[in-house]
């Protein structure tokens, strides 16, 4: 029985990729040319996922996107460890996924009683310290930890920083006059490097070791970010609605409340989570070079002392940190726009319809 015209699409991708890894592994390619035999790994994996794709029926479409998003860097792991197995990799430079792996589980569970500290302090030990039955207050635990402190920095300054870029950003949208004398001073201080910004910081504040120069590096950071975003979201509203709030009888505060707001939030968040991508780099580059907790500190720590695959294990408590938070932001977004969650609802049941 001759195969369809769409199985041979799926076939084909999958023909191929035997065939090219098979003639690369005989030939002895993979030392010389590995990263070019990867590209074409990929291409075929793509080439595969598109044709798979057009059996897959549109009720199991997202399961079928989520599974991609799951799979793709399980696959980029799986060729990591492969290619430090085959020597191909240094395993001193790049140690094998499972080596890292190791490492964070060693960071996680470990606790250094010559620093007292570690990734997550002793948080089994809160409760007692916060009923006063314990040797230590509950400051002195949360002080053992590298990810609260990193945490504590980030947080405080993304909220330090976005509550008055958001005010500035909607007074500029809004105000033409203010916009024109902001702007190109807004702009100018926008494109200094954060991490230039934070011996400046470590002048202004008393204690130039504290947390304080930290905290304001990441506020600095995440003003700019949203205060531009905000002015061009409230800026951006199409004229169609101010219009149909005028002829309903909105006025002042409340088109501000009812139009100018709402019409706003999409460009205000989308500021939000580029001001908390950025506040995390700048904190950990900060704890890089002056810090002596928080998870920058902990990875350029294994650095120095060449421990690679802990060093590693930073990066992905850095990632960690990255997604979680911005699944955290993500969660708000959907909570303060109610319609958007509702027109993606209706989008979808219209394309399994389509479908």
């Amino acid at each position: 029985m001759k195969p369809s015209p769409g199985t041979r699409r799926v076939l084909l991708p999958a023909a191929v990729f035997l065939a090219v890894n098979a003639a690369a592994t005989l030939l002895d390619l993979w030392p010389s040319l590995w990263w070019l035999l990867a590209a074409a790994n990929f291409i075929i994996v793509v080439a595969a996922a598109e044709a798979v794709s057009a059996f897959v029926p549109g009720r199991h479409a997202l399961l079928y996107r989520r599974s991609l998003a799951l799979i793709f860097p399980l696959l980029l792991i799986l060729g990591w460890e492969l290619l430090v197995g085959a020597e191909i990799l240094n395993p001193d430079w790049f140690p094998p996924p499972s080596r890292i792996a190791a490492g964070l589980w060693e960071m996680l569970t470990r606790y250094d009683e010559f620093t007292r500290s570690s990734l997550f302090g002793r948080p089994w030990l809160l409760p007692r310290a916060i009923l006063g039955r314990g040797s230590e207050s509950p400051g002195e635990l949360l002080a053992e930890s590298h990810l609260y402190a990193t945490l504590f920095r980030v947080i405080l300054g993304f909220f330090i920083g976005s509550v008055p870029g958001v005010i500035l950003g909607m007074v500029m949208g809004i105000s033409r006059t203010v916009r024109t004398m902001i702007d190109a001073t807004l702009s100018a201080f926008y494109v200094l490097p954060k991490i230039a910004i934070f011996p400046i910081m470590m002048l202004v504040f008393p204690d130039p070791f504290g947390e304080g120069p930290k905290v304001a590096v990441v506020a600095v950071s995440v003003f700019f970010l949203v205060a531009i975003n905000t002015m061009v979201g409230v800026r951006d509203i199409e004229g169609v609605y101010l219009e149909a709030g005028h002829n309903y009888g909105a006025r002042g505060w409340k088109l501000f409340r009812h139009v100018i707001f709402p019409g706003a939030l999409p460009m205000i968040f989308g500021g939000l989570r580029l001001a908390l991508g950025t506040a995390l780099i700048v904190i950990i580059a900060v704890e890089f070079v002056r810090a002596k907790t928080g998870v920058g500190f902990l990875t350029f720590y294994y650095w120095e002392i060449l421990a690679p695959e802990k060093m590693y294990a930073g990066l992905v408590v850095v990632m960690a940190l990255g997604v979680l938070l911005t699944a955290a932001l993500k969660w708000v977004e959907r909570l303060v726009m109610p319609w958007r969650r509702e027109a993606r609802r209706s989008n979808g049941k219209n394309r399994v319809v389509t479908d």
